[in-house]
């Protein structure tokens, strides 16, 4: 299970740390996934198997023809009956065609493996994109933007890529390993058991370096989340680390981390690094012993000089597949630790989903009830205390006070994007906790403080609202909204597409935007989160107006800091601390004056 564990950032960023999974069972997650593949990568194996087959018989008949030279040139000498060229010649051509065939069989399986760790790769990214839209809020409010990106990119990445690169080259390797030493058991039992008796050795060295290094790879996956949340974070707020001269301290975090990976990567890489030279070193050796050994036999008439040669071969043949997987030991390791954090978000709780959802009657109106609900975000620290009051259908409620003290929780708890730890919130008469979150949230418009928009035109942004909306019915939007004498003012008007934070038009002309977006999504009910905090006066007033027509027919939430601009509102929630400390029309709170007599005057006293 994940743990958070806090980062260095300018932020207070914290950074998702998983618990460590073995290399084995991360490939074996993997390897399940890779289930629906299963004939096209067994189809890969057998043309790797016949590749290798068509390969591997290649040194024999090479073999047959130093023979076939051998006893030429020594027939020649004792009874001068020279050479059989066109039995060579003949061999020649047969090993030209093994060696065509067994390379467009390995051509076929490459091309087969290329399509699967694509198609792999993409329904990875799917999946993850789907398993986004059905977690819950929390799990992203405890983890840092930059890991998440991480792990649908880097880490999708480094899978698809070892796959690509590796898992072609271990089918190749297994299927040459064992048509390798079926054809030198065929040649000499003795010198196959002379080499064979280095193989164990060589296992033993690859799994003690696999077991040392793993902890590096994963570590090193894990560190290069941290850094893209890092760098995710100190780019996007790079004015506030500038306005609050933290250039150095960024730079200092940063270094810090970058040390950690660079540690992890040298260690990692130095320790994979370390496989080939000593694979190397013990296929040598065996190497030696088969030559002096298969000398001997051949100086004893037991085999030929040819199967000798052929047998040198097929040793080389026997190492290089081991001395393959040695190379492609890293990559599986840095595949298994990024697999591991690809399965552990795949495998996080969904949000809870309702068996048979009830639903809103067509006949709806919009009355929303808390009855004595309480919650916390931490279940040991509760926020909101015995809350209940009723939103009547279309009236303007107010939610009012000072900071944290749960006016946004409340908006949250009616979107469902947390449960209630108790109580209950009803939609006329309708108990939310019972409806489909999706079919909930189709009721609700939102204009929030910060405000989001995506890379595309203006006319899309706005469209979000409501997909099937025609372009006149955009513009009224927009025109409702007092948005479209601006959008009108910009380069391509409703066309100019917006950069990826928007940040081609000002916070307040974001924000106009947003509120048209709202407008056009034509909800039963609005939440209104600082919706005007961002604008100045002058624009201000031509929003409240806007919104005074919007929420016409509505049951409409406002959160706001500005208590001038509540003032006309139906029910006005005081809230201080998690609880409701007053609740009624401005007049009948101000003839009270508590709480809200004294916060409202405070502004005006500033």
């Amino acid at each position: 299970m994940a743990q958070r564990q806090s980062g260095g950032g300018p932020f207070n960023r914290g950074g998702a740390v998983e618990k460590a999974k073995d290399f084995k069972g991360s490939l074996i997650k993997l390897i399940k996934y890779m289930k629906r593949f299963l004939p096209a990568v067994i189809a890969a194996m057998i043309c790797a198997g016949a590749g290798a087959v068509f390969f591997v018989l290649g040194p024999k008949r090479m073999g047959h023809a130093t023979t076939i030279l051998a006893e030429g040139i020594m027939g020649k000498v004792t009874n001068g009956t020279g050479i059989d060229f066109a039995a060579i010649g003949h061999i020649l051509m047969v090993v030209i065609i093994l060696y065509t065939i067994g390379a467009l069989f390995m051509m076929l399986q490459s091309l087969i493996m290329a399509m699967v760790t694509q198609k792999l790769a993409f329904n990875l990214r799917r999946n993850i994109s789907e398993k986004i839209d059905s977690m819950p809020m929390g799990y992203f409010e405890s983890r840092s933007t930059g890991d998440v990106l991480s792990t649908v990119t880097n880490d999708v990445d480094t899978i698809g890529q070892a796959l690509s690169q590796s898992f072609t080259t271990v089918i190749q390797s297994v299927a040459s390993l064992v048509g390798t030493l079926i054809m030198m058991l065929t040649i000499s039992p003795l010198m196959t058991l002379i080499a064979v008796v280095m193989l164990p050795a060589s296992i033993g060295l690859i799994g003690l370096t696999v077991k040392k290094s793993q902890k590096y790879f994963r570590d090193q996956q894990r560190l290069l989340g941290s850094l893209n949340g890092q760098v995710e974070e100190n780019y996007g707020g790079h004015l506030v680390v500038k306005a609050f001269n933290r250039e150095e301290k960024a730079v200092k975090d940063f270094n810090k981390e970058n040390e950690e990976m660079y540690v992890s990567g040298w260690r990692s890489q130095f320790l994979s690094g370390l496989m080939q030279p000593i694979m190397m070193a013990i296929g040598n050796l065996g190497y030696v012993a088969v030559a002096i050994s298969g000398g001997l036999l051949a100086a004893g008439g037991v085999i030929s000089i040819g199967d000798i040669q052929a047998f040198i071969q097929y040793v080389r043949s026997f190492s290089q597949p081991i001395q393959q997987f040695a190379q492609v030991v890293n990559q599986l390791q840095s595949m298994a630790a990024a697999s591991e954090r690809v399965f552990d978000f795949l495998e996080q709780p969904d949000e809870v989903q309702v068996e048979n959802p009830a639903s809103l009657p067509d006949t709806a109106k919009g009355r929303v009830e808390f009855d004595h609900v309480s919650f916390g975000y931490d279940p040991d620290h509760i926020i909101l205390k015995d809350v209940s009051f009723v939103a009547e259908p279309e009236h303007k409620v107010a939610i009012v006070g000072p900071t944290g003290a749960g006016k946004t929780t409340i908006v949250k708890l009616l979107m469902r994007f947390y449960d209630v730890n108790a109580g209950t919130i009803r939609i006329d008469g309708v108990d939310i906790a019972s409806m489909d979150r999706s079919a909930l949230r189709k009721s609700f418009a939102m204009v929030l403080q910060d405000t989001w928009l995506f890379n595309g035109t203006i006319m899309e942004n706005i469209r979000y609202g409501r997909e099937d909306a025609t372009d006149e019915e955009v513009i009224e939007a927009a025109k409702a909204a007092r948005a479209h004498h601006f959008i009108e003012t910009l380069p391509g008007g409703y066309d100019m597409v917006l950069n990826e934070e928007a940040s081609n038009v000002s916070q307040g002309q974001k924000q106009l935007l947003t509120i048209a977006r709202a407008i056009l999504a034509e909800r039963k009910m609005l939440i209104l989160d600082e919706a005007t905090s961002s604008v100045d006066t002058r624009t201000e007033i031509q929003i409240q107006e806007a919104m005074e027509q919007l929420m016409k027919g509505r049951t409409s939430f406002v959160i706001a800091h500005r208590l001038s601009t509540i003032r006309n509102s139906d029910i006005i929630l005081v809230m201080e601390k998690g609880d409701i400390v007053e609740q009624g029309t401005h007049d009948e709170l101000m003839a009270k004056q508590g709480f809200y007599y004294d916060l409202y005057n405070s502004q005006w006293d500033e």
